[in-house]
């Protein structure tokens, strides 16, 4: 019987992060495994990227390993057993591996180095790029870490969770809505339709109980505060001369609320005695937030969500095409900067107003100028053989909207493609907003996926066939537009020579053989003419020299 992959998977990576003593969290996306790291030093980044499952790692908040849909839910809860089993029994640390800020190789047996032996490395590796890929992710965080910024991250981490349903959901009303238009199946359209909608109208309590968890409160308090968002009896209850209606404020006031809660429980523990702690907290900190929110916050959390809402389909509306090519061309560098985590409470937010958000169609189309960029580097670098592997390796991913691999281990590094990948990305996104601005809207009833796997989630305001056209045209804009920009803007001639260089192309260099003078070569060396008069003279066979052992070639970071 054979081993499952997934636990194999699990088991290769539990040693490369340094052992089930270093974890001290593990979770998942979408995408992602994230794991929490006690010594970062006990990591093996290179061994890690090696590992046939992974796409690429991520060094964030967490530490994060790029699986790819459906494998990351398959690989995190064996790796948690894994973890479980080996603290049961418990193991001493492995030591840190010693640094190197040079890394030797031999020429003669690494596969990728396009060096011969007596030369140092000029062509540009795949692995050369993931390092200098590695260097900018850490310099990036490095300034991303500023106290909005990891405020916006602990933001995601409260909807990352929710994500799963959210596609699930949105691929049911997808399919109901079919259905219906099909006019198939009407005694189970119903049905489906309250599969699909009956997380949405709760979603406000996940958002709670996520909220209060992630900022340190108890989690329950949290959903508990803001169930009363979507309870049906606020209608009877009047805030700022108006009744209250069900979900007034959604995901925001839900945020609101359980915000609230986390600072009025922590309060009472910090004063309240540990006798009555289990009675007094509980009840105080339901009471009073719960009341400062059906008097304050789901009114002015309502209004936000409103003038979201109509900002939205106002700027596609009005901006169209110009708005598209904004979003789409600065997608790729807000998720550098990290504030691409403002968007997911806007998304849910449109999604819980509309049934579909109009925004992540058009920000998918960052990830179809990528695909067009490494496209056309593997065609414009025929001789770079480690550097197109990693884009082949990398391309299935990216056409499904996992984009990791493809910007840290082939455009960001290199510079100017990840320019002309944003500018595909423009491009996608303005065909797309100009046909929002023409009548023609494209939404997704889901947040996360992108690329190829967002067609199961496309809905908008005319036909599911019109609407699957322009997405499906919006990302051949942007696939053929990152293609033509990168393969004829996107490498300069000098760097496109060292990087196209083949391992053959260096000729050796020092002295002996094949390094006479060009006058030698047309008048005969000594050598040659010695070698010719022991020929002619009939000398006998001589032993053939033995080859010089090739020299260690040392690598520099870049």
């Amino acid at each position: 019987m054979s081993e499952d992959p997934n636990r194999a998977t699990a088991a290769a990576i539990l040693p490369l992060v340094g052992g089930a003593g270093n974890v001290t969290s593990v979770a998942h996306c979408m995408t992602r495994l994230r794991l929490g790291i006690r010594d970062r030093s006990l990591v093996h980044d290179e061994a890690l990227r090696a590992l046939p499952a992974v796409m690429g790692v991520v060094e964030d908040d967490t530490y994060q390993i790029v699986l790819g849909p459906g494998t990351v839910a398959r690989v995190t809860p064996e790796l948690e057993r894994l973890v479980e089993q080996a603290r049961s029994h418990p193991a001493p640390a492995p030591e840190p591996a010693p640094a190197t800020p040079a890394t030797t190789v031999d020429a003669t047996t690494t596969p990728g180095i396009t060096t011969t032996p007596g030369t140092t490395a000029s062509a540009t590796t795949a692995e050369q790029l993931a390092d200098r890929g590695a260097a900018l992710k850490a310099r990036q965080k490095a300034r991303n870490a500023t106290p909005g910024k990891l405020f916006l991250r602990r933001i995601a981490n409260i909807f990352v969770p929710l994500i799963p349903a959210l596609i699930g959901c949105g691929v049911i009303a997808g399919l109901s809505g079919l259905l219906t238009n099909l006019g198939r199946l009407p005694a189970a359209v119903p049905a489906l339709t309250a599969l699909a909608s009956g997380f949405m109208s709760l979603i406000a309590v996940f958002v709670g109980h996520n909220t209060a968890k992630e900022f340190g409160g108890t989690p329950v308090l949290g959903g508990a505060v803001a169930a009363v968002i979507v309870f049906p009896g606020v209608t009877h209850i009047t805030a700022f001369g108006q009744h209250l209606s069900p979900g007034q404020g959604g995901v925001l006031g839900a945020l609101a609320a359980a915000l609230l809660a986390v600072q009025v429980e922590k309060k009472c523990r910090a004063v309240v005695p540990a006798a009555l702690d289990v009675l007094v907290t509980p009840t105080v900190t339901v009471l009073v937030s719960g009341l400062v929110t059906v008097f304050g916050l789901m009114y002015v959390a309502g209004e936000v969500s409103a003038a979201l809402g109509t900002l939205a389909t106002w700027l596609l509306a009005h901006g169209g095409a110009f708005a598209g090519f904004l979003l789409g061309g600065l997608f790729l560098p807000l998720v550098m900067l990290g504030l691409h985590q403002a968007l997911i409470p806007i998304h849910a937010t449109l999604i819980q107003q509309q049934g579909y958000t109009v925004l992540l169609p058009i920000l998918a189309m960052a990830g179809a100028g990528q695909v067009g960029a490494a496209l056309a580097l593997y065609l414009r670098l025929p001789r770079n053989r480690s550097l197109r592997t990693t884009i082949k390796s990398a391309l299935p991913a990216g056409l499904l909207g996992v984009g990791e691999p493809l910007i840290y281990g082939v455009s960001l590094p290199l510079g100017r493609p990840f320019l002309t990948a944003c500018l595909g990305g423009a491009c996608g996104g303005g065909f797309i907003g100009l046909f929002n601005q023409l009548g023609d809207t494209v939404g997704s009833t889901a947040i996360g996926p992108s690329g190829w796997a967002l067609f199961p989630l496309v809905k908008g305001g005319q036909g599911l066939a019109t609407t699957l056209v322009v997405y499906a045209l919006g990302l051949a804009v942007g696939y053929v537009t990152g293609f033509l920009a990168t393969y004829f803007f996107g490498l300069g001639t000098q760097q496109r020579a060292e990087l196209n260089t083949a391992p053959d192309a260096q000729a050796p260099t020092g002295t002996g053989a094949g390094t006479g003078t060009e006058k030698d070569k047309e008048t005969g060396t000594d050598k040659d003419k010695a070698t010719d008069k022991d020929a002619e003279a009939g000398a006998g066979p001589q032993p053939a020299p033995r080859p010089a052992a090739a020299p260690p070639v040392t690598l520099t970071p870049p």
